[in-house]
């Protein structure tokens, strides 16, 4: 049902024009009088006659309308306050991830959250970056060497967080490192990204926005888009070559 705000006006006390039917409960019916008065602006009569087309518009807009309309629209203060919304605060919910950090144990000058249901804005020290596409990332060392390129394998640790600084995976504790091919959609975009400007020898945390994260969906490991973040230690890199061992078969060695 379309409802609306309709504006009511009294009739003053002297005018014969009667309006019924405002109880606060009951299925009690709206009734009206009205004589062939007019009246003004100001309530004052400015003529006897037939009521006029603008009003009589206004009389039957108003009959239309349900009497429970007035109840759930509040034509009049006293039937109850408008409901308003609660200012965003960012300082308490910057505390509350800093508080769940640190419950997580997260490591130092890790990065904030503040959400607000979809909305998010990272916290960090001026010792982050951030790259054009969204990408952030801090070094802790830099590496020598060259950085690696599309069709070398790149061998890695990592330690991957979610925002509330929680461990989520960690090769250190798998007792093996990472191998994986650049340029080969193996990898997460912000963590192709991130790995593909390091140096072997390099440590570097990346903060991966949801827009360079994995795809999400029930048929993933992941069911909403947040912020990651990786701790990476580039080991090395490989150069690999493609041979040809029977036929149309081949595969890849990387030395």
């Amino acid at each position: 049902m379309l409802m609306a705000h309709i504006p009511i006006r009294l009739l003053p006390p002297s005018s014969c024009g009667t309006i019924s039917g405002f109880p606060a409960l009951g299925p009690k019916k709206h009734e009206m009088r009205c004589c062939s008065h007019n009246f003004n602006d100001e309530g004052i009569r400015i003529q006897s006659g037939p009521v006029s087309e603008k009003l009589r518009r206004r009389l039957l807009i108003f009959i239309s309308v349900p009497a429970s309309s007035f109840l759930l629209f509040q034509t009049f203060p006293s039937l109850g306050k408008t409901k308003t919304k609660n200012p965003y605060d960012e300082r308490r919910l910057l505390e509350q991830n800093k508080r769940v950090q640190r419950e997580n144990n997260a490591p130092e000058d890790f990065p904030s959250f503040v959400r607000e249901g979809f909305e998010v804005k990272v916290v960090a020290s001026e010792k982050y970056l951030k790259t054009n596409s969204g990408l952030i990332y801090k070094d802790f060392e830099v590496g020598h060497g060259d950085c690696p390129k599309a069709g070398q394998q790149v061998t890695f640790h990592y330690i991957g967080y979610n925002e509330s600084g929680r461990r989520i995976d960690s090769t250190y504790l798998q007792g093996s490192p990472a191998k994986i091919r650049m340029g080969t959609n193996a990898l997460v975009p912000g963590f192709e990204q991130g790995i593909g400007e390091m140096r072997p020898g390099g440590k570097r945390r990346i903060i991966i926005p949801p827009e360079l994260g994995p795809p999400v969906g029930p048929s993933t490991f992941f069911s909403a888009k947040q912020f990651e973040v990786f701790d990476v230690e580039l080991l090395s890199i490989q150069d690999c070559t493609r041979r040809t061992i029977i036929g149309f078969y081949s595969d890849v060695v990387c030395n």
